[in-house]
């Protein structure tokens, strides 16, 4: 039988915290969502002033990571490139902002931002990674 990490509440709270500090050094009003590894939702944060469609797509940055294990950013170059099969793939965001979470090489979730321009809302939810 295998065994992993998985996520509590005070590894949750740690990469919020981490997240938001960074958003607000920059004055950067953004949406975090923390997701496990099969992308569903553990905490979401919406800063006072960020536009509530970003609650949606922080959510689908982060459930996109834990996912795909791996940068959303990757989707985004890909696409970018000329790719078209991740346009339409379901429960894939291929926006810059999501990240998983890696707990000795494995992924035990995600953290995804949404609120500010994508290599902002990349940096944010590294910096929430960080934390872990």
């Amino acid at each position: 039988m295998h065994s992993k990490s998985v996520l509590g509440q005070a590894e949750v709270a740690r990469l919020l915290a981490a997240a938001r500090q960074d958003a607000q050094i920059h004055q950067w009003q953004v949406t975090i969502a923390v997701v496990d590894d099969g992308g569903h939702p553990l905490a979401l944060e919406r800063m006072d002033g960020c536009a509530p469609a970003s609650a949606y797509i922080a959510v689908e940055k982060a459930r996109s990571a834990a996912l795909g294990r791996r940068e959303t950013r990757d989707y985004e170059q890909m696409v970018n490139g000329g790719r078209t099969a991740f346009v339409t793939a379901p429960m894939l965001t291929s926006l810059e902002g999501g990240v998983p979470l890696r707990v000795d090489g494995q992924v035990v979730g995600a953290i995804g931002v949404s609120g500010v321009k994508p290599e902002q809302d990349a940096q944010v939810a590294k910096a929430g990674a960080a934390a872990l």
